[in-house]
């Protein structure tokens, strides 16, 4: 991808939204002046995924993660930094200038993932392409989808292709460009049999199978010959950028969908997920006639809690997904049915039915999960007591699944209810399975873990903690500058009679140059450089500067440093002395603070350093005595910075 240039950049991390994003891969809600939502980057019940629109950055308190729209985008989806940019640029409409195809030279240089996803999306425009623009494409996979009834727009959407019979014109096409048979064959497009290269989708229809944000991970093909040895359906291998159990298909297309109407639709093939949208019914989504895994299910948890299973009439096909969905209860997320009428699934029925009697019939046969369980189920008992009470310990079972005792509960009576049980019983069953898995639980080594008493800090680990400390003090200094650096204090300097006028950046870099200072943490010497730097050229560089570093590390860091008054403890203050209260209100003496600090501790350094070359039994006695002499004076001026630090009270 060619260099974007910087003009561009500006208006791309002006106009993109970072709420509107990052909405885009979780469901945020309002708290306070911040959105919350469960973190992307990890396995979480309870939200502490944050983001702020008004800083326009966000902090995974999960992961420590942190930075801007496009370190989240990078950190998510494996985009390199103009990749990032460019997806936004084509979320917000913002023209970029046209770069030139990929080339030999940038191919050589990008990682084996970027290789992957340049790869995946040259297979999707090649396939379609030949579907729409080939006379074999045309005559035999664009007729296939047309005989299916769906739309030119709506093949269009979802970059549905053809794989053409002839068996290398991909491989060949593929080749020509460039990129290596390894990675070709890596992602499953192409294969090698005794020395013959060859296209694994040869003769197929072609269906994406893209990210949360539009990339293409892998590709589903359907054969259109008859020939029942031959497999109906092949699908991606897993790859480094194809990992079946976490994708479904679909999801980029619905998510949004399924935060505005709070509920997910679940069926079970491509063709029934292209049907729906169709028909005007979007947030629909399938497992590609996989298992349901618990990663799947903790995908659409993020956009909603409501799931609505999709079942056509096969009996032996409901039955076998019973425990994938015993999977969603036990992730605490609501389950529904709806069941298609005999010889009907979701393909057939939409395209039988106008979108808005497909939407009544929806609503209309909605039920619960364990009701329609225990139907399909006790279906089979007939007469037979004891097949009947298996059944039921199987229903119950699922009940014991649901973390929320409430929604227990009601089930629990529900079931007693209806099938003339005491409930007593049921709820005995219930704890029964649940004690049963706590045991379990209380196996894991974790938990052992988690028992075990904090252990005291070792003597040892001294060190460490006051590397640690002056490290905290570096950062709430940096912190100041980043948050309050073009901020004006009025203040009256000592022996200075008339007010002083500064601002906060000004001050400290003053202050610091003064006593010829600097910062140690290597980031927060990164970023005064460049603060420097600026100051040289007359500009003021703030966090929102820095939040568009094209560094990483830097993005990370001052996204931290802005969510550091949300992770004060409240010992903090008397711990380490650093304080956020009410510094908004009068900056002068939170800054006067932080910088007094701030060369209190590399006093006591360099005090320390002292004592550990005075212990140096080899030193000559001159050299001795100066080392003594000097200990002396920085301790007499430690005591009057420490006088200082008493002084200046933070209210």
């Amino acid at each position: 991808m060619s260099r974007i240039p910087g003009h561009v950049i500006d208006q791309i991390l002006q106009t993109a939204r970072i709420e509107e994003v990052i909405g885009e891969f979780v469901q945020l809600k309002r708290a306070g002046t911040n959105l919350k939502g469960l973190s992307p980057f990890t396995d979480e019940r309870t939200p502490s995924f944050i983001v702020s629109p008004g800083k326009q950055i966000f902090k995974c308190f999960s992961t420590g993660k942190g930075g801007n729209v496009v370190s989240f985008l990078m950190e998510k989806e494996h985009f390199s930094y103009p990749e990032a940019l460019k997806w936004l640029a084509d979320k917000y409409n913002i023209e970029v200038p046209q770069s030139q195809e990929v080339t030999a030279e940038e191919l050589a240089i990008a990682t084996e993932k970027d290789s992957l996803f340049i790869i995946n999306e040259f297979a999707k425009n090649h396939f379609h392409e030949n579907l729409t623009q080939t006379q074999e494409g045309t005559s035999i996979g664009l007729s296939y989808f047309e005989e299916r009834g769906f739309r030119r727009d709506i093949i269009q959407k979802f970059q549905l292709g053809y794989c053409a019979n002839s068996g290398t014109d991909f491989t060949d096409s593929a080749l020509a460009k460039g990129f290596k048979f390894e990675y070709l064959e890596k992602v499953g497009l192409c294969k090698e049999k005794e020395g013959r290269r060859f296209d694994f989708f040869r003769g197929r229809v072609m269906f994406p199978i893209q990210s949360l944000s539009g990339r293409v991970l892998g590709f589903g093909g359907r054969t259109l010959f008859t020939d029942k040895k031959v497999a109906k359906y092949f699908n991606s291998p897993e790859s480094p950028v194809y990992n079946k159990s976490e994708v479904l298909y679909g999801m980029f297309f619905a998510k949004n969908s399924a935060i505005k109407y709070d509920e997910c639709l679940l069926c079970e093939g491509y063709t029934d997920v292209i049907s729906m949208h169709q028909a005007g019914i979007e947030n629909v989504v399938s497992s590609s006639g996989t298992s349901l895994t618990r990663e799947q299910i903790r995908l659409i948890s993020r956009f909603t809690k409501n799931i609505t299973i999709l079942f056509d009439g096969d009996a032996a096909g409901i039955k076998a997904s019973f425990r994938g969905i015993d999977l969603i209860l036990e992730e605490g997320l609501n389950v529904k049915v709806v069941l298609f009428p005999e010889g009907e699934d979701p393909d057939s029925f939409s395209k039988k039915t106008s979108s808005t009697d497909l939407i009544a019939f929806l609503k209309a046969n909605k039920q619960d999960f364990i009701s329609f369980k225990a139907g399909i189920l006790l279906k089979d008992a007939h007469a037979d007591p004891l097949q009947k009470a298996q059944l039921i310990k199987d229903i119950v079972l699922s009940i014991s699944l649901i973390p929320d005792a409430i929604t227990r509960t009601v089930y629990a009576q529900e079931i007693a209810s209806k099938y003339a049980i005491e409930e007593s019983l049921i709820n005995e069953e219930v704890s029964r399975h649940r004690k049963g898995k706590l045991a379990e639980a209380l196996k894991e080594p974790w938990i052992a873990d988690v028992k075990t008493a904090p252990k005291p800090i070792p003597q040892s680990d001294a060190p460490k903690a006051a590397v640690l400390q002056s490290e905290l003090i570096e950062k709430e200094l940096m912190r100041l500058m980043l948050q309050y650096g073009s901020r004006e204090m009025v203040f009256v300097k000592e022996n200075v009679s008339e007010p002083m006028t500064l601002r906060v950046t000004d001050f400290v870099i003053q202050e610091l140059a003064s006593d010829d200072l600097s910062f140690v943490h290597p980031v927060c010497a990164k970023i005064y450089g460049e603060m420097l730097d600026g100051i040289a050229e007359g500009i003021l560089y703030t966090a929102n500067y820095f939040n568009r570093s094209q560094d990483m590390e830097i993005i990370q860091f001052v996204t931290d440093l802005e969510t550091l008054g949300n992770e004060l403890s409240p010992n903090w203050e008397s711990k380490y002395r650093i304080t956020t209260k009410h510094e908004e209100h009068d900056i002068y003496p939170t800054v006067l603070y932080a910088i007094y600090n701030f060369k209190y501790h590399k006093i006591c350094d360099h005090i320390e350093g002292l004592r550990n070359r005075i212990q140096d039994e080899s030193i000559e006695e001159a050299i001795l005595l100066e080392l003594l002499s000097e200990q002396m004076a920085y301790e007499r001026v430690k005591i009057a910075f420490s006088d200082k630090l008493g002084r200046i009270i933070l209210k």
